[in-house]
């Protein structure tokens, strides 16, 4: 048996013409879509980048416990399962989050790996005779240059894209050629998993100009300066800079649709789907000026961010291929998948369920589904209706529990570390206590509002436009929360803090 993972990042399902979009161009996806299963009701799990791949690996939530980090010695990692059982794991990857702190133990579960570098602001290249180009749309980037990271990470950018004068020498052309010639190398071989893990379509949204043909305007050359790159941050913007920005990610979102293509190709070529499941999802969407803000972290989790794409092809089940899925579904699920696949067992801490369970039983994986950021909204949705559960006293300490304390970027500092202590094990840290260390400041970055707690209806307001209020509702889905928190071992002091 072979798999194949195709892995975008903030891939907006809202954009893509299988999910309904008409103004997009994503031919390679409306294909994919008739060879596999989409599924209509994936959400995230653990926010955002790190912490779903964790749940990647580990087919367990993590976002009350920790926030962004590594995986943990006490981890089970799929790959890492599938290596040790004589199964090769390669990954190809341009996401350079995990050549940082908070990620420098992921790819090496893999058997293999390579890494592509250059993408965002990846300290890849230097060339200190360049002037950084400061000019932008967004009235917020001449405040945000003041701060080291975000000017290092921009000057790095553009010192990138400037050794990048060919669609070839750009981050995706060369993460999916590597990928495409694993494939031709090892086609006629059994027993492999590739994940080609695109960062794109991840702001910045620079693509070369033929993926732009169609989307150009309303803004253009001087006008446009900056616009692939929108800060974390509520919309100012006019109208004109929002449809430029989306117009940008429609670009760039139409060369991964081409990319997509080409592996779809080679599934064509080698005959792969007699024999090769093939995934295709993302780790979460992103805000391009819906409800008044740019991201994805320092906002509530709104469905352009939680409500994901995914499609999966398992050729144990040909006729689900052109079907739509409704079970809900989570990043969680795909470990137990990927492992039931390769027919190795189940590790007792993952919390995920086998996909094969919704082609075989036509299953219900789960009543319901929770997802968040650590610190921030708890947030359930039974696929009718969806509760953002803020803390309800947000001044109540939370923790960082674990034994690699490093932020994204960078070690947790000392002056953190004095106030850390030993926790007593969780039930999935298998007898081992933890760090227990404070957190300081805002549960996600960019934000001083309040969180608030909120109720939507999204099977009739999928685009969450009006908040409703019904006690009834609220107190059943704070039941599934706490039911959850139990199921998870969540730490004692989240039950107060959220009012649980």
């Amino acid at each position: 048996m072979k798999a194949i993972m195709v892995m975008f990042d903030s891939l907006n399902r809202h954009m893509l013409e299988s999910y309904g979009c008409d103004w997009t161009n994503t031919p390679g996806f409306v294909r994919l879509a008739e060879h596999s299963t989409q599924f209509e009701n994936c959400y995230v799990g653990s926010m955002p980048c790190m912490p779903a791949r964790r749940e990647l690996h580990t087919g367990r939530p993590n976002f009350l416990h920790r926030s962004w980090g590594p995986l943990e010695p006490f981890d089970d990692s799929m790959p890492e399962i599938l290596k040790n059982a004589g199964i090769c794991t390669h990954l190809v990857s341009d996401h350079q989050h995990y050549w940082e702190d908070g990620g420098g133990t992921y790819h090496t579960r893999y058997s293999s790996w390579e890494c592509i570098r250059g993408q965002e602001g990846d300290p890849w290249k230097e060339n200190l005779c360049m002037t950084p180009d400061k000019r932008s749309v967004f009235a917020s980037k001449e405040q945000a240059w003041k701060i080291p990271l975000f000017k290092a990470m921009n000057t790095h950018d553009q010192v990138n894209r400037s050794c990048m004068c060919e669609e070839r020498l750009t981050p995706q052309a060369m993460t999916f050629k590597n990928g495409l010639e694993f494939i031709d190398v090892n086609y006629e071989a059994d027993n492999w998993f590739l994940q080609i893990e695109e960062f794109d379509p991840h702001e910045p949204f620079f693509c070369e100009q033929k993926y732009k043909e169609g989307f150009e305007g309303p803004l253009h050359g001087e006008d446009a300066l900056g616009s692939d790159w929108p800060p974390y941050m509520p919309v100012r913007e006019s109208e004109k800079v929002i449809q430029t920005v989306r117009n940008n990610y429609a670009a760039l979102l139409k060369k991964c649709d081409t990319y997509l293509g080409m592996v779809l190709d080679k599934m064509d070529e080698y005959h792969l789907w007699s024999d090769t499941m093939l995934i295709v999802c993302t780790d979460h969407g992103f805000l391009l000026g819906e409800h008044g803000w740019w991201g994805k972290t320092a906002m509530p989790c709104y469905n352009e961010i939680a409500h994901t794409p995914l499609y999966v092809w398992d050729p144990r089940f040909p006729e689900w291929a052109g079907k739509k899925a409704e079970p809900l579904v989570q990043m969680m699920d795909f470990a137990p998948t990927i492992l039931e696949f390769f027919g190795q067992p189940i590790p007792k801490d993952m919390m995920g369920k086998p996909i094969r369970n919704v082609f075989e039983k036509g299953e219900r994986l789960h009543e319901y589904v929770v997802f968040g950021f650590h610190g921030a909204e708890i947030i359930v949705t039974d696929g009718k209706y969806l509760f953002m559960n803020a803390p309800e006293h947000p001044e109540d300490p939370y923790f960082e529990y674990t034994l690699m304390p490093t932020h994204m970027r960078a070690r947790f500092c000392a002056e953190e570390l004095k106030s850390m202590e030993l926790a007593e094990a969780f039930s999935f840290t298998k007898g081992l206590k933890t760090l227990k260390i404070r957190c300081r400041g805002s549960a996600v970055g960019g934000s001083n509002e309040p969180m608030q707690s909120r109720l939507f209806d999204i099977e009739e307001d999928p685009e969450q436009l009006t908040e409703i209020r019904d006690d009834e509702i609220i107190a059943k889905m704070k039941g599934h929360i706490r039911e959850y928190m139990i199921a998870v071992d969540a730490p004692e002091e989240l039950y107060h803090r959220y009012g649980i």
